[in-house]
């Protein structure tokens, strides 16, 4: 299933970008308008660790390394947070700038913006460029469909869930994904890197 969607979403993406190619005579600022494929047409709200609400089009112009985790999970979302963290080491300062490391909740009635809070400042990640999100069940469900993170309670505290790292272009759109737990990031971080370079 997860083929088929990566299948389709190529096939749209070269459609989308063969209309692109059509624009000859559209000022540099209009072309960097927002395509269908774009996150940033979602219209859900998200509130941040410092309780701040926030719509995803306000992070447009960076480029964003995201994941699904709980704070509550014992087995693989630890792992994912370090794979984050070796993402981020791997940056370099000038990257860094044009990045946004965000970890988006998919068990939003435990994980509230107090809860994020802690859980950032346990794991030193309370600051740039880190951002933890959380929002209503329905917005989770509709956001992990995009990065394609399948995700199911399977207990009161425990989910079973994708292990999936998403690059995101400054435009919003989907560029990379990384899958697994402690793979070898380099494709990732070359990733980030070659979209960071385009802003």
């Amino acid at each position: 299933m997860k083929k088929i969607i990566i299948a389709l979403f190529i096939f749209s993406f070269s459609l989308q970008s063969c209309k692109e190619g059509d624009k000859k005579d559209i000022p540099a600022e209009k072309s960097k308008e927002i395509s269908d494929l774009s996150i940033y047409n979602l219209p859900s709200k998200w509130t941040t660790q410092d309780n701040k609400e926030i719509e995803l089009k306000s992070l447009k112009g960076n480029v964003l390394v995201m994941v699904m985790i709980y704070t509550s999970c014992k087995a693989a979302c630890p792992r994912l947070v370090a794979d984050m963290r070796d993402i981020e080491s791997k940056l370099d300062k000038k990257t860094k700038k044009n990045v946004k490391l965000i970890l988006v909740s998919i068990d939003p009635k435990t994980d509230t913006p107090k809860r994020l809070k802690s859980f950032a400042i346990e794991n030193k990640m309370n600051q740039e460029p880190w951002l933890f999100l959380r929002s209503s069940e329905e917005n989770t469900r509709e956001f992990a469909a995009v990065l394609a993170v399948n995700y199911k309670q399977i207990s009161p505290v425990d989910f079973s869930h994708s292990n999936i790292i998403s690059v995101f272009n400054e435009a919003g759109e989907l560029v990379f994904q990384q899958e697994g737990l402690g793979v070898n990031n380099e494709k990732t971080i070359e990733a980030i890197n070659r979209e960071a370079q385009k802003i």
